[in-house]
């Protein structure tokens, strides 16, 4: 299916208000990403966040994928731990990726694992996950030691502003473990980086054991968990996207510092940072065991 013979429904109805734009500039987003987009989604069980009227209107995250979706669209039964399969949708093209955006998918969550291998993840994740106080220079501060954490373990670390209020910091890894062993692995990085500064990091779950310091949150490694992907929409006033970046950027980086227009002005002049990563997969088990010495 050609991505261009998908008509957008409805263009101009207002989809941000505070930054002006409209479900054809949302629609016109994701035909602008596609292309650095869909090799992040493929592959991997996707979450939608929906909002046909906008993002002041009703919303549902959806899972299961309609049936009155076109027979071109990729649909796979996806086991559940404690309830019958879901179908979810996978987005392996451009054109279902604005088949998507054109029915009020504002958002794309993805599994951190591909459907050839659901139970081992091919990628481990630390959301840096800040109160409201923190400053964007601590931030910048806190994803820097991540990095120095995970290359200690022999990880490759990249890094992604989410569009929201943190930053991740995602690793490849070989596929060799299960969700609840890789969680251990994030969980245990998660642990020396607390250690290493106590003031400013925490692991605890519950928000009141937390204070006044960033919780490092590893629970999107877990089986059926997703974590915003890369080029996705945020439904926020500001319109932020998941941004990779490289780490020289990350000095003048805001968490939600890039709008569609900023993306596509990025996108004409450069590539994206997270394309190849899986090259730079290394063994979960080997890290584990580096993260122990630490």
């Amino acid at each position: 299916m050609d991505p261009d013979e998908i008509t957008t429904s409805n263009p101009g109805k207002i989809y941000f208000p505070d930054a002006g734009l409209t479900k054809g500039d949302v629609v016109g987003h994701y035909r602008t990403v596609a292309e650095v987009m869909v090799p992040h989604l493929r592959g991997r069980p996707l979450t939608l966040r929906r909002y046909p009227n906008g993002i002041d209107g009703q919303t549902w995250y959806q899972k299961e994928a309609s049936p009155k979706l076109p027979s071109w669209i990729r649909v796979e039964p996806i086991p559940q731990r404690t309830t019958s399969d879901v179908r979810h949708v996978l987005c392996d093209d451009p054109a279902t990726l604005v088949y998507l955006a054109n029915q009020a998918a504002i958002e794309f969550h993805i599994w951190s694992s591909t459907v050839d291998d659901l139970e081992h993840p091919d990628l481990v994740l630390i959301d840096i996950d800040p109160p409201e106080h923190v400053t964007v220079a601590d931030l910048r501060d806190i994803a820097r030691l991540v990095k120095k954490v995970y290359e200690a373990a022999g990880l490759t670390a990249y890094l992604q502003a989410t569009g929201g209020r943190g930053f991740h910091v995602v690793a490849p890894i070989e596929p060799s473990q299960t969700y609840d062993e890789v969680r251990d692995l994030a969980k245990a990085a998660a642990e020396v980086l607390a250690r290493l500064d106590p003031d400013r990091l925490t692991t605890a779950v519950r928000k009141a054991q937390r204070g006044d310091r960033v919780y490092l949150d590893v629970l999107r490694n877990g089986y059926t968990s997703t974590f915003v992907a890369p080029y996705s929409l945020r439904a926020r006033p500001s319109a932020g996207v998941a941004t990779p970046i490289g780490w020289p950027e990350l000095g003048k980086a805001e968490p939600d510092g890039w709008t569609p227009k900023r993306i596509k002005e990025r996108l004409a002049r450069k590539e994206d940072p997270w394309a190849g990563m899986a090259e730079h997969a290394a063994s979960p088990v080997k890290a584990l065991e580096l993260l122990k010495k630490l």
